[in-house]
């Protein structure tokens, strides 16, 4: 009988030890959005030489203005999934003084896991980019 209990004992002291890596995914965690949804459809309705009432019409209002010039509209989408990693697209659209579109610029960030980081190559001390 001893032997049983040493068993059990083993087991819950395996479980107890794990912590809550054991049972993270057990855990709910909701999809974490903020920003502007931004679709492929929206995107692609945008075209040089809109106007900004035409550019809000399409993409919504901007989550952020240039605070130098009244000629930069941004639009950010994060995106932080239950178990995934984050990513986050920028939509940056210039207008010129009259308030049409003269440039549409994209950018997307996807961040790596902890483990790939470690993996990396270290960083050199000077600052081109490669």
């Amino acid at each position: 009988m001893s032997l049983y209990r040493s068993g059990i004992a083993l087991i819950v002291a395996t479980f107890l030890l794990s912590g809550c890596s054991f049972f993270d995914h057990w855990v709910y965690r909701p999809d974490i959005n903020q920003g502007n949804y931004i679709t492929q459809e929206q995107v692609n309705k945008l075209q040089v030489g809109q106007t900004k009432e035409q550019v809000m019409f399409i993409m919504g209002t901007p989550m952020l203005e240039s605070v130098f010039e009244d000629n930069i509209w941004y639009y950010v989408f994060r995106q932080l999934p239950q178990y995934g990693k984050v990513s986050q697209e920028t939509y940056t659209i210039l207008f010129d003084n009259k308030g049409n579109v003269t440039d549409i610029k994209t950018s997307a960030y996807n961040a790596k896991s902890l483990a790939v980081m470690d993996e990396a190559e270290p960083a050199s001390d000077d600052y081109t980019n490669e």
